[in-house]
């Protein structure tokens, strides 16, 4: 067992945070443990808590890491190309991180929250600023097309649009990544996304000149 001298509280923390995410890798949110983490890094539980305030904490850290590479994947699909053949990329990107890091992406919808509180031993725990404004950012770019598709459409419809294109996306990555999508007889899940995605701004679009 460490002792708390050999390392300040942030190699501690990383530390932590690291074996958590390799434990989560390997397990999934299920497997997530104080416990475990704590005979990975060598110190106690309570040095755990000593540099997070509780587990929600922790696993919000964790999220918040994962929602940094998959920002940083979705950064590397390319701008020379149109508004609608970007958020068809950006769909794809978005289905083959899922796929190649299921246990840490599921964990950032399976963990018990939703973007405004947290429920901890009859406590509620606030999402941090900094947490919500990843979450902003995921979207950032998603609505920028969107305000190049439709400018002199108001923001919020924008911002609106980039939600609801995603949560459909989000839907059908869950669908194929459980093995479900076959039960509605689709095989093809790139050319479903990629009309889904064409689909929605198109009815968009029209929606929003008749409005």
């Amino acid at each position: 067992m460490a002792r708390r001298g050999e390392h300040s509280q942030e190699q501690i923390k990383e530390m932590v945070l690291q074996a958590a995410e390799k434990l989560v890798a390997k397990e999934g949110y299920a497997g997530l443990k104080v416990r475990k983490i704590a005979m990975e890094v060598g110190y106690t539980v309570g040095s755990i808590y000593m540099v997070f305030d509780n587990l929600d904490d922790l696993i919000t850290h964790i999220k918040s890491r994962t929602l940094d590479c998959l920002i940083l994947e979705l950064s590397k699909v390319s701008n020379n190309i149109s508004p609608i053949e970007q958020l068809t990329a950006l769909s794809q990107t978005y289905l083959a991180f899922a796929h190649q890091n299921f246990n840490s992406w599921s964990i950032i919808f399976e963990h018990n929250s939703d973007l405004n509180s947290l429920n901890t031993a009859n406590k509620t725990y606030a999402l941090p600023d900094w947490y919500q404004k990843k979450i902003v950012l995921v979207f950032k770019r998603i609505e920028e097309l969107f305000q190049k598709i439709a400018p002199t459409i108001n923001t919020k419809e924008h911002s609106i649009a980039a939600r609801a294109l995603w949560s459909g996306i989000h839907g059908v990555c869950i669908l194929s990544l459980t093995g479900k999508l076959n039960i509605v007889g689709i095989k093809d899940v790139e050319q479903t996304l990629t009309l889904l995605t064409k689909s929605f701004i198109t009815g968009w679009q029209t929606e929003m000149v008749v409005s």
